[in-house]
């Protein structure tokens, strides 16, 4: 039996015409691609994504005409509309507790978006700092965005069908950000992970962070002998390197600065 697909368009476009139709009764309009007006102070002034992000999310998020759930359905269209990175923020804020009634929701939407062809770069940019760098909320995202599945599939013996499902889209968009993640938690996932040959370019990235983040995580020794496993036979930015400093047992780049070998490349 084939895994049955998530629907992989990235906008839920009546949550996003709803959320369209909240700012235009507040006064916001959108005028162009990107570019956005306000019936506040004199109307000449243009507004970009993320000015609407900062002035109205949180507003939407207050509403005080719906209930928990539309409001977060809404912020989710308000996402979809302005594709900013601010709108996780708020939703983030508000359920601070991963455990929100309304996280069922929340996070079901962030995996079809993780799914979609389209980008996602607020999502993935939101679990990379906020969820996965966070202790009280890093297992419980990591497990709703992937570890779950994983799992799951593991059991049935139907992971390697995810070479042919949009959960490899996912994957490969949690992996490449999965650098603060707990290693035991993240660890068994990379173990799986590298039965596809399809993400080992990402795995290969989700380890590089977990050497290189600020709050990067990783075992040396466990994390070169996966990275030992990954067919990475065309030219990988910093493989070599890496490959260096796992093997002589470096946990992350800012506790042995001067570990990193020398390139003539040093932005990572």
């Amino acid at each position: 039996m084939p895994i049955a697909m998530a629907d992989t368009s990235l906008v839920d476009y009546k949550a996003k015409e709803e959320a369209r139709r909240w700012l235009a009764e507040q006064g916001v309009a959108q005028v162009s691609d990107g570019v956005w007006t306000s019936d506040e102070g004199s109307g000449d002034e243009l507004l970009t994504a993320n000015d609407v992000a900062h002035a109205w999310t949180r507003a939407l998020l207050e509403d005080p005409d719906l209930d928990s759930e539309a409001r977060l359905r809404l912020a989710l269209g308000l996402l979809d509309l302005l594709d900013d990175y601010w709108v996780t923020c708020e939703i983030r804020f508000t359920m601070a507790d991963a455990y929100d009634p309304n996280a069922g929701l929340l996070w079901d939407a962030y995996r079809r978006r993780l799914e979609a062809p389209e980008p996602a770069d607020p999502i993935t940019y939101s679990l990379w700092v906020d969820w996965f760098e966070e202790g009280t909320t890093v297992e419980i995202a990591f497990a709703e965005v992937l570890g779950n599945d994983v799992a799951r599939l593991l059991i049935q013996g139907r992971f390697q069908d995810t070479a042919d499902n949009p959960l490899l889209r996912r994957a490969q968009r949690v992996l490449e950000v999965s650098g603060p993640v707990p290693w035991p938690i993240k660890h068994p996932v990379y173990q799986a992970c590298v039965a596809l040959p399809a993400l080992h370019l990402a795995l290969f990235r989700g380890l590089l962070g977990s050497y290189h983040d600020v709050y990067g995580r990783l075992e040396p020794h466990a994390a070169y002998a996966l990275l030992q496993q990954l067919d990475l036979s065309f030219d990988t930015k910093f493989l070599a390197q890496l490959r260096t400093v796992l093997k002589a047992g470096h946990t992350n780049h800012r506790r042995s600065p001067d570990a990193w070998p020398a390139t003539d490349q040093q932005t990572f």
